[in-house]
């Protein structure tokens, strides 16, 4: 059972598709209020275990506990109710919206209202408040009234973890957060990253070794389904057994990029 500390907990997790083993005998424990790195070489199984966790998979064998709940059968609404929300991939925005809109949205979303497009936009003034607090949050309350259409790449990313803050995420995942960035708004969604986790937990996959080093609490290394390492960066990162896993793999090193 998990203790106190622990938020989240996997044993024996195994997920096999037509024999192949994609997740092979995973156990993770994610402390409460840290940030926890999955990292490893392409193929090995870090997408899998984020879909197992938000319940778009189901293990093939092995058990997922949430606060002490055995949540390994639930529906991904279910989960998400319990406030494991996965960024970037629940919480696309809607180009021709505002800013704005789209974390009022997200904010109905998390508060059951329900949206009808033949109510006056008044109907939601009500939110204006607290929209403008996670825009603030995520800075870009000078971008409220933009079309997120016209948003810069990184500035869209913190547009994507404003609405995911907007369901008041206890255990907020993140699928390659800085993907496809140029540096400086690697930096941006770095820092932002940190800023919001002071008081959640997060776990996030992420190729960028620097944003790992950075901001880390807990790395996890998978290669071939399995955790071969873990701990703080300066310990993964020096262990031969993760060195090796890297080596063979062109487009990524443990130098960052």
């Amino acid at each position: 059972m998990a203790n106190d500390n622990c938020i989240l907990e996997t044993t024996g997790l195994i997920k096999e598709f037509k024999g192949f083993r994609a997740v092979n005998d995973v156990n993770l424990r994610v402390q409460r209020g840290h940030i926890h790195a999955l990292i490893g070489p392409n193929g090995a199984g870090k997408t899998t275990v984020f879909n197992l966790l938000t319940k778009f998979l189901i293990p093939t064998a092995g058990r997922i506990l949430y606060n002490g709940h055995d949540i390994t059968t639930e529906k991904p609404a279910q989960v998400a109710r319990r406030g494991i929300v996965r960024s970037f991939q629940i919480s696309a925005t809607f180009p021709y919206l505002t800013v704005l809109d789209n974390v009022r949205l997200g904010l109905q979303r998390a508060t059951g209202v329900s949206y009808h497009f033949w109510k006056p936009a008044r109907s939601l003034d009500r939110l204006n408040d607290r929209a403008m607090e996670l825009l603030e949050t995520v800075g870009l309350s000078g971008f409220a009234d933009t079309m997120t259409v016209e948003l810069a790449y990184g500035r869209k990313r913190a547009l994507e973890i404003a609405t995911t803050l907007a369901t008041e995420p206890e255990l907020m995942l993140l699928d390659e957060p800085t993907q496809g960035m140029g540096h400086e708004d690697v930096e941006r969604v770095t820092q932002l990253i940190k800023k919001v986790s002071a008081n959640r937990t997060v776990l996030m996959v992420e190729h960028n070794m620097n944003v790992v080093a950075s901001i880390a609490d807990k790395i996890s290394v998978l290669q071939r389904g399995q955790v071969i390492a873990e701990g703080p960066y300066q310990t993964v990162s020096t262990n031969p057994q993760v060195l090796e896993a890297y080596m063979g793999s062109a487009d990524e090193t443990l130098a960052g990029h």
